[in-house]
């Protein structure tokens, strides 16, 4: 496993060309309303302030429309504001993103301040476990053999939620979350054909629970 500040990209996502005879076979970046939601929990923040509202509605219902308008309207107006900003910061969190998996290893390239490319071998990886949604968006945690010698802070979102003591890099709130899992089951497959002694097993034992 290796990371590496970038300067410029020879490819999107990867920090260098690739060596022959490794070929890319999926790219895709994190759903902007999957990070919103799954990531910086944008219905916590709509709940608190619809609670807010409806409180705030119900209490001075007794007073007439206009202290109800006079007391609601402010904080449907922060609310907005704060779900505008959430989604801002889960643009530039899925914008400066890119995942992806090659057949012999998954990258991820993240960052906006600090921007680094992740390298995960199939050789090093131990399982890949997935969790979905209803929706098919969803999350593939990696439990590598070795560790990442990262932090979960520095990591993140790109990790499996709290999970600080055993970081497990991951591939966050991706649509077709069925398909591009199948695509690395897949390659794994393939890899451990061609390395026997590689221990992957990419559809892991266990799915863990959305979160």
């Amino acid at each position: 496993m290796s990371h590496d500040d970038y300067q410029f990209e020879p490819l999107p996502g990867l920090p260098s060309h690739l060596p022959e005879g490794e070929e890319i076979l999926w790219q895709g970046r994190p759903s902007v309303f999957g990070f919103a939601q799954d990531v910086l929990r944008i219905h916590w923040v709509v709940g608190y302030f619809l609670f807010l509202i409806v409180w705030r509605a119900i209490s001075n219902s007794d007073q007439g429309i206009a202290p109800v308008l006079q007391n609601t309207v402010p904080l449907v107006v922060l609310g907005l504001a704060a779900c505008g900003v959430i989604l801002v910061i889960a643009w530039i969190l899925a914008a400066t993103t890119v995942y992806t998996i090659t057949n012999k290893r998954i990258v991820i390239r993240k960052g906006a301040a600090l921007s680094f490319a992740l390298n995960l071998p199939f050789a090093q990886m131990v399982s890949a476990d997935l969790s979905m949604k209803r929706s098919g968006r969803g999350t593939i945690a990696l439990t590598m053999s070795e560790p990442l010698g990262m932090s979960y802070l520095v990591l993140w979102p790109h990790v499996r939620p709290w999970k600080m003591a055993e970081v497990r890099p991951s591939l966050r709130s991706i649509k077709d979350a069925r398909a591009i899992s199948d695509i690395l089951a897949d390659a794994a497959v393939s890899f451990t054909r061609e390395v026997p002694d590689a221990t992957v097993e990419p559809r892991g034992a266990h799915a863990f629970p959305a979160e």
